[in-house]
């Protein structure tokens, strides 16, 4: 379940008729495109050039050079490429057309577009890149007996981002290829192309929680040798410890290696393993255990032998540098690829987010941190590989995008925060602000009456934890009004705002609503207690931090109508409006829900599991997270969306949510996207169903 992919899958479907006679709704069409361009940005982009003496950006319509030694710009005619220039190979695995979410590549060409293997019949085949000469490297992979060489399966492209299921080794001597029984899995039926005279059917095999799982296995095959080895993944049998789950596969930068993850079905141990592809013996490199919930499946990782400066600083090859949570939140640490040996290159009681630059020959690094005025504030560090000298280089009070010199001299920093527009500025090495380059123009902002978005701190359910969110506010709202309140959820574990970006209004404020969203327990950015929290009880922590948002908001904002409340979302965002109308119902007064969960024994193994358990070790859990058993409480007006495609979270769920609202004799709306995927209603649509049960 992508959060990132789920929060955008709008499907902008038409609306009904009524929203244009609806008040509000002329204000609306005319302001949002205007909120859309009420402030022209004050944020550059520039590009270093001259070893860092100088950089360039675009400003004013033209293009202007910033000489950093005179401290002045000019403008900058970009030189002319040279002739006969050196020209980058181009992958040939680059023109395959990307699979469907949740799928694999079917085929895959050695590094010098000679070759192409593919997979066939449930078979893996190789021959030349253009199909000629085809030889079968396997013939035992059947539909009958449910087993599949060199092709994938749909939990492992949905939820491990696993999109190939083969793949060359760097000098194209060797191929690894997956092994897929899928002969204990149960198949989901679902129905397609319901709209035309003769309709079909998917057959998917699709684990779902506490189901029988595809057995996997890895294979490599010698092309000059023509013999296949098997990888011994798994130092036991499938359903005990590591190696129920292999992925995140590569070949090490050396083409020695076959890289990959392993994991125990539980999620909480990862190990991350080397295969000799001659005799298949496999290696633990690192191992990750969290045994209190689950491990971060595929932690990122930099490998120094890749960097250009590799030759200069010698003592850093063969490592590597590894983001872990082992110490409560995600860190930086250098490995040691032959040993496994781990040494802390920060050691903060923050998360690390990204790293901006490796400097090896100076033995230093550069980095993002949440260690603003909240932890969607990210701040520029500088640190030594070497664990020392870490300084925060940017102010706290915004978010920070920087872009650093090639000579590590000076930086560009567009620092913002919700309420405040992006100013670029050039920043020295210890973060002396130098000069400001660009700032935001708000005058239309200001002309439109626009207020700006506020970021509000609320305690969570359990008292203590420091909260997050936003609220968007009616530019029109007049002294003692009271106005309708609609909720935007998402909620699941590890999702939640990535930064701090400046926003502009919501259009919806221009109907005559505030809109706001809550960060609460279990999101990402804040360590692993923060993320925890929720671990066995998806449907009730994460849904109690939603109320306690809305509660804040109607105790310290006297304009909130406190009895009509909304909330939107989809997919999980879905599932979180389902709960909170149910779970809450002297609080929510409408949910629009779209493709929702209602009851996580319907969803897949891996991303259930991996928050909830199995249903057979955690059955109160899964109980308690079901949409159905509070049906009976419901008493305000729920919208529930499906598409009858959705492979993802299927149409079954909404189905058994719908039945139990029936047996309690509660109303309900209902929208259906025929032939649609995992999508969300139109936006006029839910507009028009709020304004019927929050504006009456």
């Amino acid at each position: 379940m992508n959060a990132t992919i789920l929060l955008l899958a709008c499907a902008l479907l038409p609306a009904q008729d009524r929203l244009p006679t609806m008040p509000g709704y002329e204000r609306y069409r005319a302001m949002r495109t205007k909120i859309a361009g009420s402030v022209a940005r004050g944020s550059l982009r520039v590009e270093w050039i001259e070893g860092g003496a100088a950089f360039t950006y675009d400003k004013g319509g033209q293009t202007l050079r910033y000489d950093i030694g005179a401290r002045k710009a000019g403008p900058y005619a970009p030189p002319k490429a040279e002739a006969g220039g050196r020209t980058t190979a181009r992958d040939p695995n680059a023109a395959r057309p990307r699979p469907a979410r949740g799928r694999q590549f079917t085929s895959a060409f050695s590094p010098d577009g000679a070759l192409k293997a593919f997979t066939k019949d449930r078979n893996l085949w190789i021959s030349e890149a253009d199909g000629q000469n085809a030889v079968a490297i396997t013939a035992d992979g059947s539909a009958e007996k449910r087993t599949k060489y060199g092709a994938g399966t749909w939990v492992y492209g949905e939820e491990l981002d696993q999109n190939e299921a083969m793949g060359f080794s760097g000098d194209g001597k060797r191929l690894w290829y997956y092994f897929f029984d899928e002969s204990k899995v149960p198949d989901y039926f679902l129905p397609l192309n319901v709209t035309k005279v003769q309709n079909s059917l998917d057959v998917e095999a699709y684990p779902k929680a506490g189901a029988p799982n595809p057995e996997v296995d890895l294979y490599v095959y010698d092309v000059a040798g023509k013999k296949s080895t098997k990888i011994a993944v798994r130092p036991g049998a499938f359903e005990e410890g590591v190696g129920h789950y292999v992925y995140g596969i590569r070949w090490s930068l050396d083409n020695r290696e076959l890289w990959f993850h392993r994991t125990n079905r539980k999620q909480d141990v990862m190990e991350w393993c080397g295969a000799d592809p001659e005799t298949g013996a496999v290696r633990v490199i690192l191992r990750e255990e969290w045994p209190k919930s689950w491990t971060e499946n595929s932690p990122r990782r930099v490998f120094l032998d890749a960097d250009p400066n590799i030759e200069k600083a010698p003592a850093f090859k063969g490592k590597a540098i590894w983001f872990s949570e082992r110490s409560g939140f995600k860190n930086l640490y250098l490995l040691d690829l032959a040993s496994g040996s781990l040494r802390p290159i920060t050691q903060q009681p923050f998360e690390v987010a990204s790293i901006v630059r490796v400097d090896l020959p100076g033995g230093r690094l550069w980095y993002m941190g949440r260690d603003g005025e909240n932890p969607n504030k990210l701040q520029l560090h500088r640190v030594g590989l070497d664990g020392k000298g870490d300084a925060r280089l940017t102010d706290p009070r915004f978010n920070h995008a920087v872009s650093l010199s090639p000579d590590g001299k000076h930086f560009i920093d567009v620092a913002e925060a919700i309420d405040s527009p992006p100013v670029t500025r050039l920043l020295d090495a210890s973060g002396k602000v130098l000069e400001t380059l660009a700032e935001s123009d708000t005058t239309k902002f200001k002309e439109l009456g626009l207020r700006p978005v506020e970021r509000i701190t609320f305690t969570a359910a359990d008292g203590k934890t420091t909260c997050y969110g936003t609220l968007h506010t009616p530019s029109q709202l007049k002294e003692g009004e009271k106005v309708p309140l609609i909720v935007q959820v998402y909620a699941g574990p590890e999702s939640g705002t990535d930064q701090e970006r400046y926003q502009t209004p919501n259009p919806l404020t221009e109907m005559g609503y505030c809109v706001a969203s809550f960060d609460g327990r279990g999101t990402s950015g804040r360590g692993k207690a923060h993320k925890d929290a929720l671990y066995g009880k998806l449907g009730i922590v994460e849904i109690d931090d939603q109320a306690a948002g809305v509660r804040h908001l109607i105790q310290t904002k006297p304009f909130i109508d406190g009895k009509r409340v909304g909330i939107e979302g989809t997919s999980y965002g879905g599932y979180a409006s389902v709960m909170a109308l149910l779970r809450y119902p002297d609080l929510f007064a409408a949910a629009c829900a779209s493709s929702s969960v209602t009851d996580w024994r319907n969803y897949d193994t891996i991303y259930t599991e991996r928050y909830m358990n199995t249903p057979q070790a955690n059955p109160e859990g899964y109980e308690a997270g079901s949409a159905m058993k509070y049906a009976a409480n419901a008493k305000g007006r729920m919208m529930l969306f499906y598409g009858t495609a959705d492979d993802n979270v299927h149409p079954s769920n909404t189905y058994q949510l719908v039945r139990a609202l029936q047996a309690a004799r509660k109303g309900y709306d209902l929208q259906v996207g025929p032939d649609a995927g995992h999508s969300g209603i139109g936006q006029e649509r839910m507009l028009e169903f709020f304004n019927d049960w929050l504006k009456r």
